[in-house]
């Protein structure tokens, strides 16, 4: 006769998607996907932080949470000021949840780069996104909270582009960064990911995608024929800093239209 053992019987529990009484900093949260993640981790119960430049687009998006009984407040902030983002995350934190979102795009030919261009791609897409890690992983680790670093990427961060070597750079970094970050902080519960993004329709690329000819290429680069809304994103993050995404760290979320599929 067979014998069927408890742990054959029992039935796994399938992990929340919530994140209910966690604390989450989300940088460029004044539009755009970094707002919408913003919203995204309030509806899902977490106690948002936003913080970027743009303090009243912030505080408007603040009211409107509260307005449905979600939790959130907004400090004005350029990550591109160390001491500043360090001196905020010190003071508002320490924070489970990181959406490492601020970063923005300069589109050059690569022998028509200038200085300026150069300089501040790499200072807000990397050495920003990294101090701003480091500060939010630093303070985890202290309180011995753990949590879900998630750094924006894109698909930029795999694939070469036209006009956007230096961003495909940045991004290319970013990706290490993340592994390397993965790879130290697992052992201290703290789990790293990427999310890369395609074409989204954003305040960043509205003139971009204004352009006919752009919008066309970008359509026939995407098997599911549209551009990305950003409440296509709100469930990646969503998912990454939950704990349904427990075993999942050092990854690339490609969420890219099938871009990424030839």
């Amino acid at each position: 006769m067979n014998v069927i053992s408890s742990s054959e019987t029992r039935l796994p529990a399938t992990p929340s998607m919530r994140v209910d009484g966690m604390r989450a900093l989300v940088t460029g949260a004044s539009k755009g996907l970094g707002r919408a993640c913003a919203i995204a981790l309030a509806e899902a119960g977490a106690h948002v932080t936003l913080a970027a430049r743009g303090l009243a687009e912030m505080e408007a998006t603040v009211v409107a949470l509260a307005s449905r009984g979600l939790k959130a407040k907004a400090v004005a902030l350029d990550v591109t000021d160390r001491a500043a983002a360090r001196r905020v995350i010190a003071e508002a934190g320490p924070f489970e949840i990181l959406v490492n979102n601020a970063g923005t795009n300069i589109r050059q030919p690569f022998l028509d780069v200038t200085d300026d261009a150069l300089d501040a791609l790499v200072s807000l897409n990397i050495t920003a996104a990294f101090v701003i890690a480091q500060a939010v992983a630093r303070g985890q680790v202290e309180a011995g909270i753990g949590g879900s670093i998630i750094n924006m990427s894109s698909v930029n961060g795999h694939v070469a582009g036209a006009n956007r070597t230096v961003y495909t750079a940045t991004k290319h970094a970013v990706e290490g960064m993340t592994k390397a970050m993965a790879f130290e902080l697992g052992p201290k519960g703290i789990r790293v990911n990427n999310i890369c993004p395609c074409f989204f329709e954003t305040p960043l690329t509205a003139g971009l995608l204004s352009d006919p000819r752009v919008m066309d290429a970008a359509l026939r680069a995407l098997p599911i024929g549209r551009i990305g809304q950003v409440e296509d994103l709100m469930g990646a993050v969503v998912f990454l800093a939950s704990p349904a995404a427990a075993m999942i760290t050092g990854a690339s979320l490609l969420v890219d239209g099938g871009l990424l599929t030839h």
